[in-house]
């Protein structure tokens, strides 16, 4: 599948709509974006798809997943299993940064970087965060600063616990050193250097996050909270943070549990923003895929645990746009240009010439995904998984 590809009379969302447009793709990378390309009499072997009934979108961007699982709160017995290749691809995921939870002492950062090679080397595009939830953050190679420089995959810090029961508790200053440390590291190697941060019910929500930036040359921007959508509180503290210019993120992974007892869902959320006034580029959508969700009482008590799906992540898209009127372009820009832009990641999320050749097929007709190209390899056609994970039967 390494021949060139020619998508002819797609409705391009890039994420804005452009139009009707062909897509040309060689070498991994978006070779030309225009009308009416023929490549018939070019000698080369090229493979045309027919996207007349299609929108074609930029390959979805996950920005929060637990690759290797994540330590389950009920016990050993509770850890939830690892991410699968066409867990991602058959959802249209073809970009995902993996991270660390409660438990970072039977997962480890070895083990996510591994997986994370594991699935890049099976056809997406993957990244990572150092550290976990708790502060003193776990490393490689003793602090964050040098894990960002020396470890390609390694992109920012997190997801930092606060607000949470299961937070280490972090002070103001333990914070304002990870992002200092971030900071550094992501100037010096290229990139976001962001601060994942793990958002909790507590009453203080992000207030953590104020104080530390209070008195320092230290953005809001740099950290990104995510789990804003976990109650009607956070959710509204979500909307004042992006007044002041930071960027929030929904989890579209949920329980029916949490929705009856106060949880806005991700698509609801997203159109509420929209409402508001907060700009489509400063608010996403992650999956938490592969997350254990327990659910817990009042006392703190944990009552169940489900697993966190990355699929998730365009179903609530595709609901936001079915359910709750938000426009394909800005529901699409949620799980695209919006987290690339947060990340760093300055090939993925757009659809332009020299891109990564990340690409989804959306059906017209029922906004189903038809097609899925990552890395200019074809992965998903007509719905049907064409490439699966080494162990995937």
């Amino acid at each position: 599948m390494n021949n060139i590809i020619l998508i002819k009379n797609a409705e391009l969302y890039a994420p804005q709509r452009l139009g009707k447009m062909d897509v040309v793709i060689a070498g991994g990378r978006i070779a030309a974006v225009g009308n009416d390309f023929n490549l018939a009499g070019s000698n080369l072997p090229v493979t045309v798809i027919d996207a007349s009934d299609c929108y074609l979108t930029p390959g979805f961007v996950d920005s929060l997943v637990h690759f290797i699982g994540g330590g389950g709160e009920g016990g050993f017995a509770t850890r939830t299993p690892e991410m699968q290749l066409t867990d991602a691809t058959l959802g249209g995921v073809t970009t995902a940064v993996g991270v660390l939870g409660t438990d970072a002492t039977t997962r480890t950062l070895t083990n996510l970087l591994a997986k994370a090679h594991a699935l890049d080397s099976e056809g997406i595009t993957t990244y990572c965060h150092t550290g976990s939830y708790e502060i003193p953050c776990r490393t490689l190679t003793g602090n964050i600063t040098d894990d960002l420089i020396l470890i390609d995959k390694f992109i920012g810090v997190g997801e930092i616990a606060i607000s949470d029961h299961r937070s280490s508790q972090p002070t103001t200053d333990e914070i304002r050193k990870v992002a200092a440390a971030a900071r550094v590291g992501g100037i010096l190697a290229g990139k976001s250097g962001v601060v994942s941060v793990h958002m909790g019910a507590g009453e203080r929500i992000l207030l953590p996050i104020y104080q530390a930036v209070a008195g320092t040359e230290l953005k809001l921007k740099q950290f990104y909270p995510t789990h804003m959508n976990r109650n009607r509180r956070v959710f509204e503290a979500g909307l004042e943070f992006a007044t002041k210019g930071g960027v929030i993120d929904f989890t579209t992974s949920t329980t029916d549990f949490d929705l009856q007892h106060g949880e806005v869902a991700a698509a609801a959320a997203l159109a509420e923003a929209l409402e508001f006034g907060i700009k489509p580029m400063q608010l996403t959508l992650s999956s938490d895929g592969n997350a254990s969700l327990p659910i817990y009482n009042d006392e703190g008590e944990l009552l169940g645990l489900q697993v966190g799906s990355v699929q998730s992540l365009y179903q609530s898209a595709r609901q936001a746009i079915t359910q709750h009127k938000v426009s394909l372009s800005d529901a699409i820009c949620s799980i695209t240009a919006a987290p690339a832009a947060i990340l760093g990641l300055k090939q993925k999320g757009r659809i332009a010439t020299g891109l990564d050749a990340d690409i989804v097929l959306l059906r017209r007709d029922d906004l189903a995904i038809d097609t899925v190209i990552a890395k200019g390899k074809l992965l998903v056609q007509q719905g049907e998984a064409l490439v699966k994970g080494t162990f995937e039967r």
